[in-house]
């Protein structure tokens, strides 16, 4: 957003708290950025604010800038089909227009009688924008060899990354005819990467996720909006997930979901294998990623399904949509604050 030329006054990493217990130990941060928020808002005063995902934090702000009198747009649609579903009468008491973008959101708001508008997945402009390279220029300039590439996404939180990547890398000695290159976060300090890959042949490369991904053969990946870019890059993946013992055991008393990956959840089938706390392990990473290097059967057989994915998420311009509905909620709103009334939960 800072290179779009938005002036940043918080950065997300100061809010990136994953899990149960992580989130109740750095309670009195999250509630002092609550605040922050509030102010800066209320000095501001936008024609719209756009909250994006976060449920926890964004239905709190939701709730006090209506209150004040200021359009809500809820642009990416909290995961509240997947757990606390209760969320949805904050949503429609609180949030004048709610823009989703995954195909099934739609019908699960639908059952609420609270209308939505599906704009597509921002994704599909990301990708088909992004600059293509040559394969052999892109690693030349990264210092890569000319072997296969596995490319290994394992997050962009520093929990994740410390519980998923020395997994992700045990395997390098049984794959020795591919190279193993890490996608780094541009939050995460380079010390952190360079500690855990000491001793071993592994890359990493930064702010390059999209060619990292344009030049693999097949991918690791943590569970999140990476395992869809991975597949409408049409690479071959196993997704993987590993959280505290007690956040995930938490967690499967409360979410309400057959998969934890996006790719699945959107087929409403498994169609790349999850392999999700104690299934996380060398033996069964070493066994699936495999599957998707060595037997052309399944790794055909995953491409294909990747095919009917893109068809159901639709082509590009989410964003130019997306943008279009914002812009006519501003008016709305000046309409609105000129006239001296205002409700809520519009479409």
């Amino acid at each position: 957003m800072a290179a779009q030329g938005v002036h940043l006054v918080k950065h997300y990493r100061d809010l990136a708290f994953m899990g149960f217990i992580e989130v109740i130990a750095n309670l009195r941060t999250i509630l002092r950025n609550i605040d922050f928020c509030k102010k800066d808002i209320l000095e501001f005063r936008p024609d719209v604010l756009v909250l994006v995902d976060y449920p926890g934090f964004n239905l709190r702000i939701a709730e006090f800038a209506s209150k004040a009198g200021i359009r809500v747009v809820y642009y990416i649609s909290p995961q509240i089909w997947a757990w606390k579903q209760s969320r949805v009468h904050q949503i429609k008491k609180y949030v004048n227009q709610m823009l989703v973008i995954l195909p099934f959101e739609k019908e699960f708001y639908d059952q609420f009688d609270y209308p939505v508008n599906f704009v597509g997945h921002p994704l599909l402009d990301a990708i088909n924008n992004r600059k293509e390279g040559m394969i052999s220029d892109w690693k030349q300039k990264q210092g890569l060899s000319e072997k296969p590439v596995i490319a290994l996404l394992p997050g962009s939180r520093k929990q994740e990354i410390s519980s998923m990547l020395p997994i992700m890398l045990s395997l390098i000695d049984d794959f020795k005819e591919y190279q193993f290159v890490i996608a780094g976060a541009p939050s995460v300090p380079a010390s952190m990467y360079d500690e855990i890959i000491a001793g071993t042949s592994a890359k990493v490369v930064y702010d390059a996720t999209y060619a990292l991904l344009e030049n693999s053969f097949a991918a690791l990946v943590t569970s999140g909006t990476a395992t869809l870019e991975t597949a409408l890059f049409n690479i071959p993946e196993v997704v993987c997930y590993k959280g505290s013992f007690i956040s995930y055991h938490i967690a499967r008393k409360l979410v309400k979901i057959k998969y934890i990956s996006l790719v699945n959840l959107i087929m409403d089938h498994e169609i790349v294998t999850e392999l999700i706390q104690d299934d996380l392990n060398k033996k069964r990473l070493t066994e699936e990623l495999k599957k998707i290097t060595v037997d052309q059967k399944n790794r055909q057989l995953m491409l294909d399904n990747f095919k009917l994915l893109q068809q159901k998420l639709g082509g590009p311009g989410a964003s130019e949509r997306a943008a279009e509905l914002i812009v006519s909620s501003a008016h709305v709103s000046r309409q609105i604050n000129t006239e001296g009334t205002e409700s809520h939960g519009e479409p």
